[in-house]
């Protein structure tokens, strides 16, 4: 046999079955090939007749020797620009265990409290840290970047105005000491809304202005000032106006906390908590706020409840604020937070402790002081009177300016350059006396009168000197005397030992693709290969502030360049926006962009958008909040879009029709027929077609947006190209559209990008967060066209593989013309309600005792599993799957019968913990072997819910979102939140 010196293909290490399998399951569901089933699945009239044009693919080793190459490209300098990005060091005991981790970055969004008290843990230390810094009583689980937080507190204040004087208000106030980038994001998401946006001077506001209903103010400003903000806070909330700050986290420390200065939301970033800048992301945003707002607080709450056992345990608490319940009523389109990033800076916080924390910010506070007492001997006037860790330098001249940025660049420094010819420097955790004193022979050499041309000979600036004796002096009214993170678990893990066991403990209790497959319909739980992963923390790219020169960013460019072109050969169109960081975010952005079309042509009163009553709850809600009227369509019995229905829709809005916002395949996992026509009627009555790319899984490489029809949709990269999903976030949600949409592509204003009438700003950052485009750069690299084709191939077959193979024990809701489900599908447990008293929740509980994370419950139909294998799935661990699933169908069918009790049976109790069946009492009429042995192969390789069946209705009643106090124990229980 001749030897083969082809290199090995990534192609199989990503998919998870081998040709005989294949052949296997492909006879199982009656197909001769998979072309066949291909044939028998996507309609032909939407079949591409080309191939995608991509590059080979390549092998992971060769890969990530081209990467390196690319990386190189990326100069890292030390940046001082600040801005709300520092750099920052993560603790190598986080880097390592957490987010270099697949057990922390693979897990799913903690819906299923019971195998995600780890996550949901480190989530709550989280929002203690954030409550108890601000100074604000209930914090939530992250937002997507200070930005967006800054928005959404904007967004809460409208949606709360209350009293004859202020409900009619339409005014959101910004100081202009807040972060352009800030203020850009708030008045793109004001406009929709019609809300009038006004920034200045917040001492020149009038308070008393019926129009007035929010204010948001920034500490320290973004030229580094700390402004008493008190008095200011309390005459605006006596004006029934209703006031958010946002504010450097770790200042904090230091400063008196907005939250005691009046301040009703706190917001800002964590990302100096250890989390890399990456060239803008991602980064987790914070948003603290008062108690009796807790029904209106935007994002994730993690709250305490108890379980079955009478156990203070975690959940997420008020989901029903949540837009898949509330739909087009939701008051945000919220739906990935940034739960690794918060769990990093979550982590930051109890590794360094409060004392740790407050040496951290008192040291880069001392380097400000230090820079700002060598600038004043050297005759330079700096500007802030109070300041954390920017100083603002006036300079004499623009040439100045220009003199001091040519030096600064030589020396491989960035500063932050003003308008007014001054200059910002932003001081941070990796930062020394060495660097004081480089920066102030750059100072020095301005003055080429007193000093030679490089500078620093002549420099008579003894910087150790100049530190001696320097304190944190603050006047009373800014120093912070309050204590903060009181709490044991920010007090016990300060060596790396303890920490690095405190880490695995809560690692050990979550489920995640460590451990097997996540079946999440919709939400495409599949391989994040570590080939795709490793780049991300090289600090060629995490070390890369968002508005350095571009020069600076080449590698980062180029990225963007060829992922840009990869995206477009995928999906057909001709145009992309890397900015959103969410696919929500990217709804948000593509249903402005069609906004900006049709006011381009005259046409701004197109505002209705026509939305199927299947969609996900984020289809309605971003469309409110890109102010469109939301009209329903209709799905027929089969799961599709009635044609009918929207046709009359459309017929009847046809003078405002704006969009019609589809997901393909459906939400009911249903190719439609009828596609090309529907998006044909949209077009006929002057909309444009958004198509929601939450199921692009199962088109790559067999279809494409373009060639349904649709004129602009996002691709959730945590889905279709493999970003993980890290426990509910990050993600990131580029839109990809027309040459017709192109112009009005998100701009930026600190860095140019976006179409020529770009709409504002969708995210804090230009490219979003974009140190993750990497991994989905790298799946497309190492797949290719063949390997991306054959991953729609296998997704679907798997999926249809395991519909047959359940199909004799469940209901299948919806499949195509020839039977066929795409790459996901529903099974209906409805029946087994009044059958057996057994609903969806008690079969999603009992996967767990089986090893399994639930699939999507109840979505989009209520009562109902939504299964989606994915392609990375051996055929061993979908068989595994199924005879979990079959084997719970008896379970079922033994209450059925009356085998079984209908009240204290497995399913009722599930899932059954280690503490349970090792108790000394067993009062069930089944055995502690059924119970957590259903299945033999449960004997040698067990996954332990760390908690039994949580009670959500409790939670909700008794809401805490902060760690539970020790006391709150019974002697001898170890409390959640410590050791």
């Amino acid at each position: 046999m001749s030897i083969n010196f082809d290199k090995e293909r990534f192609l199989h290490r990503h998919i998870g079955t081998n040709p005989d399998q294949i052949s296997e399951m492909l006879s199982l569901i009656g197909a001769s090939s998979l072309d066949e089933l291909m044939d028998q699945t996507v309609p032909k009239n939407i079949r591409l007749t080309h191939e995608v044009e991509l590059d080979e693919p390549m092998s992971e080793y060769r890969f990530l020797e081209e990467f390196r190459e690319l990386a190189s490209e990326n100069e890292i300098f030390d940046s001082y620009i600040g801005m709300g990005y520092h750099e920052t060091l993560t603790p190598n005991v986080i880097l390592r265990n957490v987010l270099e981790n697949p057990g922390w970055y693979t897990a799913y969004t903690p819906y299923q409290a019971e195998i995600a008290q780890g996550r949901l843990e480190a989530l709550i230390n989280f929002q203690t840290m954030v409550a108890d810094l601000t100074g604000r009583e209930l914090a939530n689980a992250s937002l997507l970047d200070e930005g967006t937080a800054a928005a959404e507190a904007m967004s809460m204040f409208y949606a709360m105005r209350r009293g004859a004087k202020r409900k009619q208000a339409h005014t959101f106030f910004i100081s202009e000491l807040c972060h352009p980038q800030t203020i850009e994001v708030i008045e793109g998401r004001a406009e929709p809304l019609d809300i009038k946006v006004i920034v200045g001077n917040h001492r020149e506001l009038d308070l008393s202005d019926s129009e007035l209903f929010g204010i948001l103010l920034q500490y320290p400003g973004t030229d580094g000032s700390v402004v008493d903000y008190s008095g200011f806070i309390e005459a605006a909330r006596e004006q029934g106006n209703q006031v958010a700050v946002a504010a450097d986290l770790l200042s904090l420390t230091l400063l008196t906390p907005p939250g005691e200065m009046g301040a009703d939301a706190v917001v800002g970033t964590t990302q100096r908590f250890g989390v890399p800048m990456g060239f803008g992301g991602p980064h987790a945003g914070y948003f603290a706020t008062r108690e009796k707002y807790k029904r209106k607080i935007p994002g994730r709450i993690i709250g305490v409840t108890k379980d079955a056992e009478g156990n203070p345990v975690y959940r997420m608490a008020l989901q029903t604020r949540e837009q898949h319940i509330r739909r087009e009523k939701a008051t945000s389109n919220i739906c990935t937070a940034q739960v690794l990033l918060a769990v990093i800076a979550g982590f930051y916080g109890v590794y360094h402790g409060p004392g740790g924390l407050r040496r951290i910010a008192e040291r880069i506070h001392g380097l400000a002081t230090v820079m700002h007492r060598g600038l004043q001997s050297l005759g330079f006037i700096v500007e802030n009177e109070h300041y954390f860790d920017t100083l603002k330098v006036r300079l004499e001249s623009s040439a100045r300016q220009v003199e001091l940025r040519k030096a600064a660049l030589s020396q491989q420094v960035n500063l932050r350059y003003f308008e007014d010819d001054s200059v910002g420097i932003a001081f941070d955790q990796v930062k020394d006396l060495d660097h004081v004193d480089q920066l102030l022979s750059l100072f020095a050499g301005l003055d080429e009168a007193e000093h030679e041309s490089d500078g620093k000979a002549d420099l008579q600036v003894d910087v150790q000197q100049l530190a001696e004796g320097v304190t944190v002096d603050y006047p009373d009214s800014l120093t912070r005397t309050s204590s903060y993170m009181e709490h044991p678990v920010f007090n016990l893990y300060h060596t790396e030992h303890e920490m690095l066991r405190y880490l695995k403990e809560l690692e050990n209790r979550d489920l995640s693709l460590v451990h097997s497959m996540i079946s999440l319909g919709s939400c495409t739980m599949k391989l994040n290969a570590t080939a795709e992963m490793i780049p991300l923390t090289w600090p060629e790219f995490g070390k890369i502030h968002p508005f350095v020169p571009q020069d600076q960013a080449r590698g980062y460019h180029t990225l963007f360049e060829k992922f840009e072109k990869q995206l477009m050969a995928i999906t057909g169109f001709e145009a992309v926006s890397l900015q959103p960081n969410s696919g929500a975010q990217g709804e948000f952005a593509g249903l402005m962009t069609i906004r900006a079309y049709h006011r381009n042509r005259g046409e701004e009163h197109r505002r209705v958008t026509i939305v199927p009553d299947s969609a996900h709850g984020t289809n309605p809600a971003s469309a409110v909040m890109a102010g469109m009227e939301v009209v329903v369509t209709e799905c027929d019995e089969h799961g599709n879009i009635d044609p009918d229905d929207l046709r009359e829709k459309a017929e009847r809005h046809k003078e405002d029709l704006a969009a019609l916002m589809v997901t393909y395949p459906s939400t009911h996992g249903v190719f439609e027929e009828d596609i090309k026509e529907i998006c044909q009627v949209v077009h006929d009555y002057g909309g444009l077609v958004y198509m929601d790319g939450a199921n692009m899984n199962a088109q790559v490489g067999l279809t494409s947006p373009a060639e349904i029809g649709a004129d602009i949709c996002h691709l959730n990269l945590h889905k279709t190209f493999c970003i993980p999903h890290g426990g509910g976030g990050p993600g990131m949600g580029p839109i990809v559209a027309t040459k017709e949409l192109e112009p009005f592509l998100p701009g930026h204003p600190v860095v140019s990008t976006g179409g020529e009438q770009a709409i504002n700003a969708i995210a804090a950052a230009p490219w979003g967060s974009a140190s993750i485009l990497s991994i989905s750069y790298a799946y497309i690299k190492l797949m290719g066209n063949e390997g991306l084709t054959r991953a729609t191939e296998i997704a679907i077959l798997n999926a249809n593989y395991l519909k047959d193979r359940l199909q004799d024990h469940y209901p299948v809701l919806y499949t195509g013309q020839n039977g066929r489900a795409a790459h996901e599908f529903i099974v209906d447990l409805r029946p087994f309600k009044q059958s057996a008293d057994v609903e969806s929740v008690d079969v999603a509980k009992r996967l767990m005792d089986y090893g399994f994370h639930a699939p999507t419950m109840s979505f989009p139909v209520p009562g109902t599993l939504m299964i989606e294998p994915t392609e990375s799935e051996s055929k061993a661990e979908l068989d595994r799957f199924c005879e979990a699933m079959i084997a719970i169908r008896e379970e079922i069918r033994a209450i059925e019968k009356g085998e079984s009790d209908p009240e204290d049976n497995p399913l009722k109790n599930a899932p059954h913990t280690m503490r349970t069946v090792m108790a000394s009492a067993w009062d069930h009429p089944y055995s502690r072997e059924k119970a957590v042995f259903p299945l033999d192969y449960l004997r040698f390789d067990k996954f332990w819910p760390a908690v039994s069946r949580v009670d959500d209705a409790y939670g909700d009643r008794n809401l805490m979102c902060s760690c539970v106090p020790v006391e709150a124990y019974s002697e001898g229980q170890q409390p959640a939140a410590v050791d």
